[in-house]
């Protein structure tokens, strides 16, 4: 006999236990339903080798809405730390600081390059193209031709795996949106003339241009384990190890039931009222029964996955970037963190740090596939060859592989997305999709907490009373000012409007 809950939830990262912690403050049944033996937290989790703490992928905490901040501290409320950003970008064999400095710029590029590119870029905006369907079309109208080749094209094709040319618009829209060349330069000039850290002129610094962040003082990890000590203690319960095979519905009773599989090869059954799924949406639509009618959409949803190289080294070949952005072709790493820099109490002792060496990749193919000591050495010589450390400074290393980090923005996805959504809509009834990998959208841990709260809420009015859909497009989350999570303590309620009565 198949257990009960009123509320299953699938995946206790960011957006799933969220969702269930609302809801056990709420007094309402739910349980979660974790796929990793260990960790909580998903993507957002925080991993511990040998003592090294480190995060997969850096993840700043700030928000412009000030529900989700009130909900981190009260979460984690003695644990947070205000960390200053610096970050740089590498191509050419030089650093360029980023958010850029003016003068830095002009003087790596040269005047001529320099020239070259603010010509590039008053053409671009004399001749636009057209209702950009491409992320090199859209960088290329905001920034010209040739800053685009030079600080968008490497880095996000290392990122994508694709082409340019191949990935929407609305990836550029998404991301940085609010930056243009005009943008930059205000900014850049700024950083080069004025010691503090508060923007120049009365407008807000633009989204990807904060130069401060609040990060829990042992990685992001630590919000997550304390929010699933409070979902248990509420009375909810976290199944780990738990891979959900499948979801079938009853049109009659319209509840669900939910089977998943235990690492030992035992199955569980349980009925529920509500499915909350932060699951990829391609492997959530193939585990339903009666098979969607969208059933070949979702299985051409992409994904690109992830690894991190955890480079443990001597502390004089430390240096103060958060992290480093590698345009460089000659390598095939893509990005670079220095724990320490993100938090010290990251760093079990004075004599060494931690860097991590991200690598974007599919699964199954070489990067992936490559043995850990490979991929070791690999980034033991990636390292030395962009002169960052010498190789002979690393003491330990390991590496960590993420299954299906970012959805992949090409140019059938939205189309794909919007069949999904309509066949749920009319099909399956109390179904709820959350997250980035749930609702196949690049959110940040931010949109991806609102889409929880959103939806909770939807929950406990018993009808919509929110389009979960318009997170992170109607509502203005930014990284802005000079701490985003400052800023959001002063700002009003920043959230999707209600739907019309």
């Amino acid at each position: 006999m198949a257990a009960y809950s009123e509320t299953v939830v699938i995946g206790a990262g960011p957006a799933g236990l969220t969702a269930g912690y609302l809801l056990t403050k709420a007094g309402r049944d739910v349980t979660i339903l974790e796929q990793d033996p260990v960790y909580v937290g998903g993507i957002s989790r925080t991993v511990d080798y040998k003592g090294y703490l480190f995060d997969i992928g850096g993840h700043r905490f700030f928000s412009k809405s000030r529900e989700v901040v009130d909900l981190w501290r009260e979460i984690l409320p003695d644990d947070f730390i205000a960390r200053p950003r610096l970050s740089r970008i590498f191509y050419g064999g030089k650093y360029y600081s980023y958010p850029l400095k003016a003068f830095e710029a002009l003087a790596n590029l040269g005047p001529l390059r320099s020239a070259a590119c603010f010509a590039s870029y008053l053409w671009a905006r004399a001749r636009p193209v057209r209702e950009p369907k491409s992320f090199h079309e859209w960088v290329r109208n905001q920034f010209g031709e040739r800053l685009f080749r030079i600080f968008f094209k490497t880095y996000t094709e290392k990122v994508w795996g694709m082409s340019c040319d191949e990935i929407s618009s609305d990836w550029a829209a998404q991301r940085i949106k609010g930056l243009s060349l005009g943008s930059a330069i205000t900014n850049a000039l700024g950083r080069s003339f004025r010691r503090g850290a508060k923007p120049v002129g009365s407008g807000p610094v633009v989204k990807s241009l904060i130069e401060s962040f609040d990060y829990p003082r042992r990685g992001p990890g630590m919000m997550w384990d304390a929010a699933a000590a409070k979902v248990r203690a509420g009375g909810g319960t976290i199944a780990m190890g738990r891979r959900v095979e499948g979801l079938a519905f009853d049109a009659g009773s319209r509840l669900w039931t939910v089977t998943s599989t235990l690492p030992d090869g035992r199955r569980e059954e349980i009925r529920a009222r509500h499915v909350i799924s932060s699951a990829p949406l391609a492997e959530l639509m193939g585990a339903i029964r009666p098979l969607p009618i969208s059933l070949f959409q979702a299985r051409s949803l992409r994904y690109r996955d992830f690894l991190t190289v955890a480079l443990v080294v001597k502390a004089r070949a430390d240096f103060p970037d958060n992290w480093i952005y590698i345009h460089d072709p000659s390598v095939r790493v893509g990005r670079i963190q220095n724990f320490r820099s993100w938090s010290p109490e990251m760093i079990p002792d004075e004599d060494h740090t931690c860097l991590g060496l991200e690598y974007f990749c599919f699964e199954g193919d070489g990067l992936w596939t490559m043995p850990d000591e490979e991929l070791v050495e690999l980034a033991k010589r990636e390292i030395g060859q962009i002169g960052l450390i010498d190789p002979a400074d690393v003491s330990d290393a390991c590496v960590v592989r993420q299954l299906k980090a970012y959805p992949v923005y090409d140019e059938h996805y939205v189309s794909h997305v919007e069949t999904i959504r309509l066949d749920l809509a009319q099909n399956y009834p109390n179904l709820h999709l959350v997250g980035r990998n749930g609702m196949h959208k690049y959110n940040n841990q931010d949109h991806a907490m609102m889409t929880a709260m959103l939806t909770v809420a939807n929950i406990l009015a018993g009808r919509d009373l929110y389009d979960v859909w318009q997170v992170n497009e109607d509502a203005a989350y930014g990284e802005e000012g000079e701490s985003g999570a400052a800023e959001a303590l002063k700002s009003e309620r920043l959230v999707p409007r209600k739907r019309a009565a």
